[in-house]
């Protein structure tokens, strides 16, 4: 496996976060019980499921749940179970590489990029390094993978390691924009960015007080949800600058972006909800809100914003919403 190990800090670029490090990693808010009844409908689909993502070519809902380790494929409207693939260990955030599959599972405790095909249920699984977090992919095939406490990304092309950028201190999300992957290290509480064509990092920006994950938005922009510190930040890629904030209160944590619409969408578990964003512009704008079931860690959007999906991690369901 080549290694390739980058200066902290380049010419042109950010520096680190001027927030206290100390802190370490924020996490979502643990969710009170709910005093709103849920929206739409709910279906009990295994204990603790985390990770929810929808594809719309094959139609499918994927959704990670414990006990045991598995990666549901659901019926988006009944959520009825398709296809049950066992995995090795826990997992918590999931990408689809394209539409159609696979579905990218990185599983955090057999330190493994797993691809799960979408048509069969078959899988293909790369080593990585310690506790891959999130995953996702380039427009060129290669997947990314954070390894959270190697403090390192491993960039894999057809199942084989391909090279190991080894200058975070915790990667959390990841986020590709062609062949541009953007970092969320919630240890050091920065944006870091990434170019697969040079293998070089290209840029670094202060994050918030505890930022936890991105997703990618219209005009080349990432929205980061800083956790910790209540607020929602968006960030264009070229160039790497903030370019928004929207004060959040909740604790925003799971995100889906639906670039059709150029909406996000986040989660609150501090307040058991789910709030739609209008991103047409740099200034984030609430158009919707919506009861959750308990502890919404994450959430999964179809293209045009008619349907939503968010995890009941608490009591083991799935939340459908129809607008």
């Amino acid at each position: 496996m080549a290694t390739l190990t980058l200066l902290l800090t380049l010419a042109g670029c950010g520096g680190g976060s001027n927030e206290d490090e100390s802190l370490g990693a924020a996490e979502p808010a643990r969710a009170p019980e709910t005093t709103v009844a849920p929206v739409g409908d709910t279906v009990e689909v295994g204990p603790s499921p985390q990770g929810i993502v929808y594809d719309a070519k094959t139609k499918l809902l994927a959704v990670a749940v414990h006990d045991p380790y598995r990666l549901l494929l659901l019926d988006p409207m009944t959520l009825e179970v398709r296809t049950s693939v066992p995995l090795p260990g826990k997992v918590r955030h999931l990408q689809v590489a394209a539409p159609g599959g696979p579905v990218l599972v990185p599983d955090e405790t057999a330190d493994q990029l797993i691809e799960v095909s979408l048509a069969n249920g078959s899988t293909r699984a790369t080593d990585v390094q310690r506790h891959p977090h999130d995953a996702t992919a380039a427009a060129n095939g290669d997947l990314v993978a954070g390894n959270e406490f190697s403090g390192s990304i491993t960039v894999v092309r057809d199942g084989e390691v391909l090279r190991s950028f080894e200058d975070l201190k915790q990667p959390g999300g990841v986020i590709a924009d062609g062949t541009d992957v953007a970092v969320v290290d919630v240890g050091a509480f920065t944006l870091s960015t990434y170019d697969l064509t040079t293998m070089q990092r290209t840029g670094r920006i202060d994050a918030g007080a505890g930022p936890t994950h991105g997703t990618l938005t219209s005009g080349h922009r990432v929205v980061v949800s800083d956790t910790r510190g209540e607020q929602l930040l968006v960030d264009s890629l070229d160039p790497l600058e903030e370019v928004g904030r929207l004060d959040l209160d909740g604790s925003p944590y799971g995100l889906a972006s639906d670039p059709k619409t150029s909406t996000v969408w986040v989660t609150l578990t501090a307040k058991n909800q789910l709030i739609g964003l209008d991103l047409s512009t740099d200034t984030p704008r609430v158009i919707a809100t919506y009861p959750t079931v308990q502890q919404p860690d994450t959430v999964a959007v179809a293209p045009g914003s008619h349907t939503l999906w968010v995890t009941g991690t608490a009591d083991g369901v799935v939340q459908r919403i129809t607008r």
